[in-house]
């Protein structure tokens, strides 16, 4: 599978560099050549979903999980815990690909969450609970945790929120916006990416009191002006 995956991406004029353990894989993450990750969820050992998130902890690059797994379950788990795609064996060489440059168009504007925003320097810098975010510099900080990022996904679902507080927008716009097919995508998968935002902006991530659902239309952000008043 592995290097009918690797001549599958290097048709499409990218390089592909092929690991048989996780442990070859975990060496090449400071790789800095290394756009996207494609992890197998049935890796011998630690498991597929388990190396996503040790890949997520330490980088910001694009992961898609490969599954034989068929269950909506299996699929969300692997979402919501790391990856920002998935793909289930056997697949569509087109299906990949598609997936994949949705994923890197995603990530190709890095969101430097190391960096606290100056609010000076940005009029579109915003706070959402413990978060200052600048949505034109794309600079996250939580004042609480330093040391908590958010993904380019997290990161662009931010901001197409955020581009209208208020107003609830619906998945397909969202899909949309993200640049992903539709075709090749599900509602669930939004659904996911709203909840690991939750958990890392919300105080209480069960109820949300900046990302709201509004049952029928989409998801909205709705910002406290007390909070935005705050310097």
């Amino acid at each position: 599978m592995s290097e009918v995956i690797a001549d599958l991406v290097e048709s499409e004029g990218w390089e592909a560099i092929r690991v048989f353990s996780a442990e070859e894989a975990l060496e090449k993450i400071d790789d800095t050549s290394i756009s996207l990750l494609l992890v197998d969820h049935n890796l011998p050992g630690i498991s597929g979903r388990s190396l996503a998130q040790r890949f997520r902890r330490d980088t910001d690059k694009g992961i898609i999980m490969v599954t034989a797994a068929g269950s909506s379950i299996d699929r969300v788990l692997g979402l919501e815990t790391a990856a920002d795609d998935y793909v289930v064996k056997p697949f569509e060489p087109i299906e990949l690909a598609a997936r994949i440059k949705a994923v890197l168009r995603r990530s190709t504007v890095p969101s430097r969450p190391a960096e606290q925003p100056d609010r000076r320097e940005s009029t579109r810098t915003i706070r959402i609970g413990d978060w200052l975010i600048d949505l034109e510099a794309r600079l996250a900080y939580s004042t609480s945790n330093p040391l908590a990022t958010l993904t380019n996904s997290e990161f662009s679902l931010l901001e197409i929120l955020a581009a209208k507080p208020g107003i609830p927008i619906d998945r397909v716009e969202i899909l949309q916006r993200l640049g992903s097919d539709g075709r090749l995508y599900i509602d669930r998968n939004i659904d996911v990416l709203v909840l690991r935002l939750r958990r890392k902006i919300e105080r209480n991530p069960s109820m949300p009191k900046h990302i709201k659902t509004n049952r029928g239309k989409g998801y909205m952000l709705v910002l406290d002006p007390a909070e935005q008043a705050v310097q």
